[in-house]
């Protein structure tokens, strides 16, 4: 996988340090504005990276990169995406996906008709907890309660308090508490039980963002309630509650450092798989198998899955307008 990295934001910075625990990734390109350059090159030389780019076309234009990472603002996720997608690219796009269905059905529709892999990058379907969590459902009998709760003080929270609006905070640009925080726990519920039958969002709005709120997704006998707030801190966790015992994901639902689980009246005993020391190895080593396969089986099961939570994103956000 020859990889061009569009964007050079704290993401990015995060993972590069890590690529070397991909097998078969190799650093192409990365691209970012011009008033970035310096920046650019400073990752370059960093992380070896052998191209720099200013210029997004030429970017795309480049014979030696076959994928693309779009890891740029969210508004932009779908035109980056497009463009890559019909410059012959193979494209792994930052969460969330995109802002509307219709963009989505979009770029499914350019990556199947140029045999092209699409897959959006959310770590939480790749963690080995999270896939532990899937195999072992049985274990708590039948669901009766899922809750998943990701609130974190946003750094840029005090600049937005005294009318500085960052993109992390404006709903132009995909900001707010449920696309940023809230959209791992939606993940998290929807890759264990599918699309929900009702969907609500109730909201703390300031100024026209959802700084914080809650999220109900009900499936008749399951009711799952997801918590995110970008406006305060709390108790970060995962619960799963059945009829036979119960599953607990201690930590942000995008990590999941650790869990536990009992059956009714027994001892509770711990879990961990976790391999790699930063969450996004696993979905970059799975996005390397992909591609490398053209496993475009998996492709159509993660973008059906992409599809379900951004329905639940779309009627969330229609209430909350």
């Amino acid at each position: 996988m020859r990889l061009a990295v569009i964007g050079a934001g704290q993401i990015v910075a995060d993972f590069l340090p890590h690529v070397a625990n991909v097998p078969g990734l190799e650093l192409a390109a990365i691209y970012g504005r011009p008033p970035r350059l310096q920046h650019l090159e400073e990752l370059q030389e960093r992380f070896g990276i052998e191209r720099v780019f200013t210029d997004l076309d030429e970017c795309l234009a480049d014979p030696s990169v076959d994928t693309v990472w779009v890891a740029v603002p969210n508004s932009l996720h779908f035109e980056v995406s497009r463009k890559a997608l019909e410059a012959g690219k193979h494209v792994i796009c930052e969460k969330p996906f995109v802002l509307e269905e219709q963009e989505l059905l979009e770029l499914r529709r350019l990556a199947k008709a140029r045999e092209l892999i699409l897959v959006e990058a959310i770590t939480t379907q790749y963690l080995a907890n999270y896939r532990w969590i899937k195999e072992h459902l049985d274990l708590v009998g039948r669901i009766k309660v899922i809750q998943s709760d990701y609130s974190q003080y946003s750094s840029r929270y005090d600049a937005f308090r005294e009318g500085t609006v960052l993109p992390a905070f404006d709903p132009a640009q995909g900001g707010g508490a449920l696309m940023d925080l809230g959209i791992y726990a939606i993940h998290f519920v929807v890759g264990l039980l599918g699309r929900p039958k009702r969907v609500s969002y109730t909201a703390n709005v300031q100024r026209g963002v959802d700084t914080s709120g809650v999220l109900v997704l009900d499936y008749g006998e399951t009711t799952a309630v997801c918590v995110c707030a970008k406006d305060s801190d709390g108790p970060i966790r995962s619960k799963i509650q059945g009829e036979d015992g119960w599953i607990v994901a201690d930590g942000s639902p995008n990590v999941l450092p650790s869990l536990s689980y009992a059956t009714r009246g027994g001892e509770a005993e711990q879990i961990d798989l976790t391999k790699y020391p930063h969450r996004m190895v696993e979905e970059f080593r799975e996005f390397e198998r992909i591609i490398r396969e053209h496993d475009t089986k998996e492709r159509d099961r993660r973008l059906d899955h992409s599809a379900d939570v951004l329905s639940v994103l779309t009627i969330a956000r229609e209430g909350l307008a």
